[in-house]
């Protein structure tokens, strides 16, 4: 679909222009640092704001992300607390039938550790986690809505 550059058929990019002012001078090294990037390559941009001064925005500050990455969230609602520190949480999801392109309901059902003490009826957000147990990976970060008594 897309054509691979050859490595003789390099572009080549337009000179930077050198900027009288001083203020300028940090960024030079920067601009060649780009000058030097491949097309195919990703390049960092900064641009400082007003704040900062020019001895800051050097050196960009990374930005550390989780490791864990983004994990699975669910909603449902306990169907089941009679476990200590354990609720079972049922999720539904609307699936369109193969055959009869109508919406059928699929029920999942889910064992998730519960520190915060929900109850049988009350809707949920929980989060995939590590394995606590034979068949419990999941864990109740909030309780979205308490049941009606």
């Amino acid at each position: 679909m897309f054509r691979r550059k050859k490595k003789d058929e390099k572009t080549e990019s337009p000179p930077v222009a050198e900027a009288a002012s001083e203020d300028a001078a940090p960024a030079a090294p920067m601009a060649d640092a780009l000058s030097q990037v491949s097309p195919g390559e990703a390049t960092l941009e900064v641009t400082p704001s007003a704040g900062e001064s020019a001895a800051e925005s050097r050196a960009p500050e990374p930005r550390i992300s989780s490791r864990r990455g983004n994990r699975v969230q669910k909603v449902g609602i306990v169907s089941s607390d009679k476990m200590q520190k354990t609720v079972v949480v049922r999720v539904d999801r609307l699936v369109l039938h193969q055959k009869y392109r109508r919406y059928v309901r699929r029920t999942s059902r889910f064992m998730a550790h519960d520190d915060l003490g929900s109850s049988t009826g009350d809707r949920v957000r929980i989060v995939e986690t590590r394995p606590l147990s034979a068949k419990k990976r999941w864990r109740v970060v909030e309780i979205l809505q308490k049941a009606a008594k």
